[in-house]
């Protein structure tokens, strides 16, 4: 018994700095964070692909200065409309960027009046982010589509699913541009670029790509979920890159590759490329500080020659807009990108973040809130771990019924740990029990539990997701606070003490699970027993709603099934007795 008890101290302790690390680092950064957001410098400059070897960043020509407010910066330049149910925005046609995009599913609170999310800004304005795609050649090649290329709507005066639109553009040398830009009907762009050599010698040029962003998410990465630069590079695989690591100017190049897809990734929304899969490509994840500091995703694929009066194409496609796993996977399968599926973030306990996704999504399609079906993938998990957790709840029954005999080996050999040690032992072996027997049923469902974490705090699926209530962001903290009894009393709280109806839900129920076993007899470990629900309590207000939701009924959950295994063992449920002990007046000591 003792041993289970240390396991589950240590549990305990494990989880507690997990979640002080939250709660006292995490947070405070967060606020830091938007505060810098707030204060960032007001310079412009961007950075641009040149002329030849590895990609470099240049000047675009950009005049210094005040930053611009996003509508004067979308308004100065001529543009392509984009209109599809998912997105709006528009296409610059100084050069052909993806930089004003807006998506129409989601908006930033969960009040459908409130404005949309914006995901991509021109790069004059202070939260500039865009896709940029171009080509790279040499003085025989003229000048070749850039951030400065002045593009033409050749075709189309709309972007929509149905609608693609065509840009041209010829340069000095006689090489023709044809790009064609077409969208689904979600967040999947595909750009070909049809070049013709109408000069009288070869011509011999690059294509490249980059994602750049100016600002850092205003929401600080966890060490729950990557946010920062991404891609699968060929043979390379998964690279997955946090912004600090490139913020001392040193880019990471993960090398050559001829499949695969990168670009920069959020929380719940992502911007990334997916280059030509037909000829190598150098890939790169740069910070750069000249000018206005930025972040940069960028690819520079091997040279095309194309002899005179030939032509030929060039693929891209840029996906921009919300993780929706059943859409990424769609994309995965539909267009052959490698691994794109891990654009969201699964953890390293993807074979079983995956599937309990999938799971979820079930019970959220059945009963159409994603609130019940957290309840119910629960319960399903319970129901599968149930021959666990009756081992588990076994053993500890069995332990207790020896504890009358553990006590008096206590008394026998006293302050003798070798002989006390032998005697248990032998104890054991006549009672043909095992004292860690109830240990590797927990070592079986933290890997679940961790699982099921991931997927409540990463999937765009819960985010405004209401439940019942005053629940309407199941991603959000519960909105209310004890402190002015649950929003009776006309005044705000600090957000330390916003201790709402959930959290103070799953401090109780955690206190009676814990309560179903014996006080420990070590001071220490009683303590710790009796002060950790509220301690959690306090930690996880600031959790969204759906997780604390989650904990209490599993905590619910756990209570029931422990009281019935052990029941059925015939061991003592030690709830009610502590109860009473808790609450019962303690004996006046003696005089």
């Amino acid at each position: 018994m003792e041993n289970n008890r240390n396991y589950f101290v240590a549990i305990a302790l494990s989880v507690f700095i997990l979640i002080g690390w939250q709660f006292l680092y995490v947070n405070p950064k967060i606020e830091k964070d938007r505060i810098a957001t707030e204060a960032q410098q007001t310079t412009t400059a961007d950075g641009t692909p040149a002329a030849s070897g590895q990609v470099q960043p240049t000047a675009n020509g950009a005049v210094p200065g005040a930053v611009e407010t996003r509508d004067q910066a979308v308004a100065k330049s001529a543009r392509v409309i984009i209109d599809t149910a998912a997105l709006s925005g528009s296409i610059n046609l100084t050069g052909g960027r993806f930089d004003d995009l807006k998506l129409k599913e989601y908006h930033e609170t969960v009040d459908d009046k409130s404005p949309l999310i914006t995901l991509f800004s021109p790069s004059d304005t202070q939260d500039g982010y865009f896709t940029e795609l171009g080509f790279i050649g040499t003085d025989a090649t003229g000048t070749m589509p850039g951030p400065q290329t002045v593009w033409t709507l050749a075709g189309g005066d709309k972007l929509t699913a149905s609608t693609p639109v065509t840009l041209s553009y010829t340069n000095e040398k006689g090489v023709v541009f044809t790009r064609t830009i077409s969208v689904d009907e979600h967040f999947m762009f595909q750009v070909t670029d049809s070049i013709k050599n109408g000069s009288a010698v070869p011509v011999s040029l690059s294509s490249y790509g980059r994602v750049t962003r100016f600002n850092q998410p205003a929401v600080a990465s966890t060490y729950v979920l990557h946010e920062g630069f991404i891609g699968v590079i060929g043979e390379h695989g998964l690279q997955e890159v946090k912004y600090s690591k490139v913020e001392n100017d040193v880019p990471i190049l993960p090398g050559t590759a001829t499949t695969g897809w990168l670009g920069i990734t959020d929380k719940y929304w992502a911007a990334a490329i997916v280059p030509p899969q037909d000829k190598p490509y150098e890939t790169r994840f740069a910070h750069f500080t000249d000018g206005r500091a930025r972040f940069q995703a960028d690819y520079k694929q091997d040279a095309l020659t194309i002899a005179p009066g030939q032509s030929a194409d060039v693929k891209n496609m840029i996906f921009a807009g919300a993780k929706q796993v059943p859409l990424i996977s769609g994309y995965e399968q539909t267009y052959s990108i490698p691994q794109f599926n891990l654009l969201i973030d699964w953890g390293w306990f993807w074979f079983i973040t995956k599937p309990m996704f999938k799971l979820m999504d079930f019970f959220f399609r059945y009963f159409e809130n994603f609130g019940v079906a957290i309840l119910a993938t629960t319960v399903v998990v319970k129901a599968l771990f149930f021959p666990l957790a009756s081992k588990q709840y076994a053993s500890m029954a069995n332990m207790k019924k020896v504890q009358p005999k553990m006590e008096e080996l206590k008394k026998k050999h006293g302050d003798d740990r070798m002989a006390l040690q032998q005697g248990m032992m032998a104890l054991y072996k006549e009672e043909k029990i095992n004292p860690i027997a109830g240990c590797w049923p927990i070592l079986f469902q933290i890997p679940v539990f961790f699982a099921l974490y991931k997927v409540i705090y990463v999937t765009i699926e819960m985010r405004h997701a209401p439940f019942f209530g005053w629940i309407q962001d199941l991603s959000a903290p519960d909105p209310t606070s004890l402190f002015n009894l649950f929003g009776l009393l006309p005044y705000d709280v600090p957000h330390a003490l916003m201790i709402g109806v959930w959290p103070l839900v799953m401090g109780i129920t955690m206190f009676l699970q814990m309560r179903m076993n014996p006080t420990p007899p070590d001071p220490t470990q009683a303590m710790l027993f009796t002060w950790m629900p509220l301690v959690f309590t306090f930690m996880l207000s600031s959790f969204p709603a759906g997780l604390v939701i989650y904990w209490a009924w599993n905590n619910t959950l756990s209570i029931a099934q422990q009281a019935f295994i052990m029941k059925r063992h015939g061991a003592k449920i030690e709830l009610f007795d502590n109860l009473k002990g808790l609450f019962a007046k303690k004996p006046k000591p003696a005089k």
